[in-house]
């Protein structure tokens, strides 16, 4: 399948490691042009180093805290100024941030909405002025499974993703004018460095594959989802190749979610 990608611009958040920097390095390896992002400039340059060793291409890296609506704007420009245009946005900068609602400090509240909400928010204003220039885009919001069904103690990040999960939906009909598409995805349990320190502390003598299926056996498909699968989701709907696919979500969770 012929994804479109070739040439296009995309700048991806909280892309120095995870689901993030898969996403760019399978953007990269489809032809497209990326700008990655996040708050660390060493793990920036680490990111790049990965991506240049695995496609031969160098990325724009630029250290941003989206938090920060000025530090979305001056990513949105930068990325312009180097590369000439803009096609796609990936938001996905964001942490774990789960506790009780008895325990969540008033501060933590406003912390978590202005790096997953108001992070997205903001990058997605400053994108959309050079989106419009080019007839159409395609930003890709990244939420997770809780946003729909929110268990105990997922506060606040349940109600953060599940407000990028309102969001998604409003803008597409408002930006579904300017063929502009507008999607997200929302995952479950997926490979990542404290998935992988959770495996070394509790089961060190197990294989990856032994401590997948093991955690996995309440999953319908058995076993903890890999990077490159949820990369894989997030390009496809970055690309053309879903281009009558909008304001929509899709779970990435092997089937544990309990929500469509």
């Amino acid at each position: 399948m012929e994804l479109g990608l070739k040439d296009k611009v995309a700048i991806v958040t909280g892309a120095s490691k995870g689901i993030g920097l898969y996403s760019a390095l399978q953007l990269v390896k489809e032809g497209a042009k990326v700008a990655i992002a996040a708050r660390s400039e060493e793990t920036l340059n680490e990111a790049k180093a990965f991506i240049l060793d695995q496609t031969g291409v160098e990325v724009l890296t630029l250290s941003a805290d989206v938090s920060k609506e000025d530090d979305c704007k001056r990513l949105v420009e930068d990325t312009v100024k180097h590369y000439g245009k803009l096609n796609i946005l990936i938001n996905n900068a964001g942490s774990s941030a789960a506790s009780p609602f008895e325990e969540v400090a008033t501060d933590y509240w406003q912390s978590d909405l202005d790096l997953k909400l108001f992070g997205a928010i903001h990058v997605s204003k400053h994108a959309l002025p050079y989106l419009k220039e080019q007839n159409g885009g395609s930003i890709v919001n990244v939420t997770a499974v809780l946003a729909k069904t929110p268990p105990a103690s997922s506060l606040p990040t349940s109600v953060s993703r599940a407000a990028g999960l309102a969001l998604t939906k409003a803008m597409s009909k408002d930006l579904g004018k300017y063929n502009i598409r507008v999607n997200a995805v929302c995952i479950g349990l997926i490979r990542s460095r404290q998935i992988e320190e959770r495996w070394q502390n509790s089961m060190p003598d197990n294989t990856w594959e032994e401590y997948s299926k093991e955690v996995g056996k309440t999953i319908p498909l058995g076993r903890i989802g890999e990077t490159e699968e949820a990369a894989n989701v997030i390009t496809f709907l970055a690309s053309d190749a879903a281009s009558y696919v909008t304001g929509t979500s899709v779970n990435i969770d092997g089937g544990s979610g309990g929500a469509l």
